[in-house]
């Protein structure tokens, strides 16, 4: 499939885009495609912290990234953010807004950013005509799901490389679904955002990525990651133990 520069090229269509493997079914005829493409709202890019939505807005669209990376996070009644999630190409955000018909997390472009926009009701109407786009919207809201669940998960890790480790080997497995290098990646979320997200510090993240630099697991250079080792990261999501110094540190 040839690459195509989604940022430079707002007018690209479904059919056309290199991110519509992960996005759309496999089994769409291209006339389907074609339905699809006609409701999809291709705005210009987005710069770096600017908003897609934000909380209490109301729910119209769910959104897919072309290029670039979104983070969505909560604001707590007392106004601490709480980050909670990474949106790479190819993946869809926005569901959060469904049950309530309001968002209830901000969404905001870490960089640079291309965004599809895919009216809910437009896109429920057309689902109920092609089954295998409504099958693939069932499958992204029990993704939805599961992805809050990782989340739980992952902040009752008790050691803190334990909790690096696994969510950089979830965004090494995200790498290799788009065709990437699952090794040797760009990490497009400040170091104070992996901690947010993570329930760290951010002196602690610094301190792991050195650690794991300092045992020839990772190559550290600013946002620029290199796995040395992926056995020895995938080992360290299942034998860290408590950590009194690094764990658990922002809720005491």
């Amino acid at each position: 499939m040839t690459s195509k520069n989604c940022v430079s090229m707002p007018g690209l269509n479904c059919g056309d885009c290199r991110m519509n493997a992960l996005c759309l079914p496999l089994s769409l005829k291209e006339s389907e495609i074609g339905q699809l493409d006609n409701i999809v709202k291709r705005g210009r890019p987005l710069q770096k912290d600017e908003h897609v939505y934000r909380t209490g807005e109301a729910f119209s669209a769910i959104y897919a990234v072309r290029s670039g990376t979104v983070k969505t996070y909560a604001t707590s009644s007392g106004g601490q953010e709480q980050v909670t999630g990474f949106h790479l190409p190819g993946e869809i955000f926005g569901m959060d807004g469904i049950g309530k018909n309001r968002h209830t997390n901000s969404a905001i472009a870490l960089g640079t950013a291309a965004i599809c926009e895919i009216p809910f009701e437009q896109l429920t109407d057309l689902s109920s005509t092609i089954p295998s786009l409504q099958k693939r919207f069932i499958h992204l809201m029990g993704m939805e799901i599961s992805n809050d669940q990782e989340l739980i998960n992952l902040l009752s890790k008790k050691g803190a490389e334990e909790r690096v480790a696994t969510l950089l080997i979830n965004i090494s497995n995200r790498h290799q679904a788009r065709q990437l290098s699952p090794t040797h990646f760009l990490l497009p979320m400040s170091r104070s955002d992996i901690g947010n997200y993570l329930g760290l510090t951010l002196e602690t993240v610094s301190r792991v990525f050195s650690r794991l630099q300092k045992s020839d697991i990772l190559r550290v250079d600013k946002k620029e990651i290199e796995i040395l080792n992926m056995d020895a990261l995938k080992a360290l999501t299942a034998t860290c133990g408590p950590d009194s110094e690094d764990a658990n540190e922002k809720a005491s």
